[in-house]
């Protein structure tokens, strides 16, 4: 396994993180602690989750996701110390108010919440899961503070940020003589590019690590066309996998035969070009399988050449920073 620092901090993750929303919708319990175990295994010493994950089709089980890893966490033998532990909150936990966002009260709920439901009595990495533009930085950063004082949180994140507002918060933060965000997650993929207009010029100023969510978008960059023509399914997303397909079936299709000539999985080809960026700290890989585990450690073995590189931007045009993307 291959470690780098989290942005600016002394913080050593793995440059794959584990990402765990499958856990209880798509993944059983006992399946979650050996794919779990299988990541440590491996060197994955940086795992993601989320107050919110673990809900049904319905809505119901927030917080599941959170519960079983905290049977996991249990079980001892090392497992929370060799954990970088990362969760968020912002998301609705119930129907009254407080229950989510980012207030004061709402974010003191919450850590209280994961604490409990995870087993422990700190969260290496506390990321806003998104924007809350009713609530002053001041307020968000006093608690933070006051949580970091209390030893219940070490490091903040961001998650869905645009590059102003992760200005707007290290900008406060830095007023207030306080470490600020050390991450953002965001999409990003060879599809998704968008980012790259501020997010990521933005991540670079500030010194975040940037954690990729969805680096397969939703398994379309995981060898769908193959997966189709074997009678598979492609697993949906927001916005469903299906439409993208259908969108961009040409060019996945020149991608798994690029891929093909490379001698590789087109997943693995994904994430090896995330990891080729410079700014990338570790792709969140979302396994609900131990195979998909074993192919998606593979990639950090890939080294994609000039060439590899300019052939997948041709396909998957990327942007420029803002504004000479589109002035001067």
């Amino acid at each position: 396994m291959e470690f780098t620092h989290l942005g600016r901090t002394g913080l050593t993750v793995s440059r794959l993180c584990l990402g765990t929303m499958n856990f209880g919708p798509h993944t059983e319990e006992s399946d979650a602690h050996l794919i779990m175990d299988s990541a440590h295994e491996r060197g994955i010493n940086f795992f993601d989750t989320s107050n919110s994950y673990g809900r049904d089709a319905e809505g119901n089980h927030k917080g599941r996701t959170e519960e079983i890893i905290g049977r996991w966490l249990a079980k001892g033998d090392g497992r929370r110390e060799r954990t970088v532990l990362a969760t968020k909150a912002y998301a609705p936990m119930g129907d009254w108010p407080n229950e989510g966002r980012l207030s004061a009260l709402a974010i003191r709920r919450a850590v209280e919440d994961s604490l409990r439901r995870l087993g422990t009595d700190h969260i290496d990495l506390y990321q806003m899961h998104h924007i809350d533009r009713d609530t002053p930085w001041e307020e968000i950063w006093q608690a933070m503070e006051v949580l970091v004082a209390q030893g219940k949180i070490i490091y903040v994140g961001s998650s869905n940020f645009a590059g102003w507002h992760i200005a707007q918060a290290q900008e406060a933060a830095k007023a207030r003589h306080f470490l600020g965000l050390v991450s953002e997650q965001s999409l990003y993929n060879l599809l998704d590019r968008t980012i790259e207009l501020e997010v990521i010029p933005a991540v670079e100023h500030y010194g975040l690590g940037l954690l990729p969510w969805s680096p397969l978008r939703s398994g379309v960059l995981g060898g769908a066309l193959r997966k189709e023509r074997e009678g598979g399914l492609v697993r949906g997303g927001l916005p469903h996998a299906g439409e993208i397909l259908a969108a961009n079936r040409d060019r996945i299709q020149a991608y798994e035969d690029l891929a093909d000539e490379l001698g590789e999985h087109p997943a693995d080809l994904a994430l090896a070009w995330l990891l080729s960026r410079p700014v990338v700290t570790a792709p969140i890989v979302g396994p609900r399988t131990l195979g998909h585990l074993d192919t998606a450690v593979h990639a950090l073995d890939i080294k994609l050449d000039d060439d590899v590189l300019a052939r997948l931007d041709t396909l998957f045009p990327g942007r420029r920073p803002a504004p000479e993307d589109y002035a001067w």
